[in-house]
């Protein structure tokens, strides 16, 4: 018998979580185990139902679906997939994408709808991880920063962007890591200290290393573990003359 994954719907808007009951239906495999209208009872919801799958509206009457996300992120110990279920625009919500297993647009696509249960089917015979999301990484203090390259080119980035910068030695130059892998350099002189006033959420680790604390999960045998995209990155080793910040720092979040 094909096991069965239960989903939790966390919507203020009755006609919306209605019909998206109502196209979940179709799965065999799938079974609607509640709805919230808010966060608070939401919250409960998730603790008490353990849901395969999350549905989350954006925006909801007490607090907005990512700080809920905040919230839960460390008593979510089961492999719950988030779908974020929005009326926003694509581009709105790609900021936010990155937190969740999908998205989905109001009104439903059956199309759509079917693409993300086929995925999540697939993904369960795949094996769990937990949930990560990064807890403050999504915040409206979000910071926007300019940095100088080499060539004199000026770069606009946000913290949300980066997941740590190192320090070339071959170049003799800083350099940002960004959440697509691809290392940015920074201008001839730029010094930690410089990258640190950034933004508060980057933190010294090494005499090379300079991290988004937003991203780090843990810190394990002195190696920072990061949350994804930059989970398989293995070479961020915290130096005895900064591990007093760092753990300063880390608990502070």
């Amino acid at each position: 018998m094909d096991r069965l994954y239960k989903i939790l719907i966390i919507d203020d808007d009755e006609y919306s979580a209605d019909n998206l009951c109502l196209e979940l239906k179709r799965y065999g495999q799938l079974v609607v185990e509640g709805i919230a209208r808010n966060g608070s009872n939401g919250k409960k919801m998730i603790d008490k139902l353990r849901p395969d799958i999350l549905f989350l509206d954006v925006e909801l009457p007490d607090m907005k679906g990512i700080e809920l996300l905040e919230q839960i992120n460390s008593c979510v110990t089961w492999n719950m997939q988030v779908i974020f279920y929005t009326a926003y625009d694509k581009y709105m919500i790609n900021a936010i994408r990155e937190s969740a297993f999908d998205y989905l647009l109001k009104p439903i696509d059956r199309k759509e709808l079917e693409c993300i249960i086929t995925r999540f089917l697939k993904k369960m015979d795949e094996p769990a991880t937990p949930m990560a999301i990064p807890p403050q990484v999504y915040s409206t203090g979000e910071h926007t920063f300019m940095i100088s390259t080499p060539t004199n080119d000026l770069r606009v980035l946000r913290s949300i962007d980066i997941g740590f910068f190192r320090y070339n030695s071959d170049r003799k130059l800083w350099e940002v890591v960004l959440n697509n892998q691809v290392p940015l350099l920074l201008k001839k002189n730029t010094t930690a200290h410089q990258i640190t006033e950034y933004a508060p959420c980057f933190v010294q680790i090494h005499q090379s290393y300079i991290i988004n604390i937003n991203y780090l999960i843990m810190i394990k045998e002195n190696r920072c573990v990061m949350y994804p995209p930059f989970e398989k990155i293995t070479e961020l080793i915290v130096s005895k003359k900064f591990k007093k910040t760092l753990q300063d720092s880390f608990y502070q979040l």
